[in-house]
């Protein structure tokens, strides 16, 4: 089993950064792939990025170039750095992770979710 609890979440103006924070607990974090994941209104779940047990990371075409996914082995820690936020970026942000050492972009990959943290971007 593995426990994810998010935080970060916030509201911000358009142009601005956030940076998300997951602490995982339970299974060994160091050997599994992690992934961030969003949801708006009425729409639904989609793919942010993804990060590999030896941080190999892939991003949605959406975020690439202005979100970063990186992760702290030691401190059993995920990250997500998200700059230049723009309103469609509205959302709730979950972070999960998947059994496995290999990155993916599939939500049904994944096993374990935290129970997300919400992200408001004003214009």
């Amino acid at each position: 089993q593995v426990q994810l609890v998010e935080s970060g979440g916030g509201l911000v103006q358009a142009g601005g950064s956030l940076r998300l924070s997951c602490v995982a607990s339970g299974r060994t974090f160091s050997v599994i792939a992690m992934g961030w994941f969003r949801q708006a209104p009425g729409k639904e779940r989609e793919f942010v990025a993804t990060i590999s047990w030896n941080s190999y990371t892939y991003y949605a075409d959406s975020v690439k170039g202005r979100f970063t996914i990186s992760r702290d082995n030691a401190k059993n820690t995920l990250y997500l750095q998200m700059n230049t936020l723009k309103p469609e970026d509205t959302a709730v942000y979950y972070c999960a992770a998947r059994r496995g050492v290999s990155e993916s972009s599939d939500r049904q990959d994944y096993s374990y979710w935290g129970q997300g943290t919400q992200v408001t971007v004003s214009s």
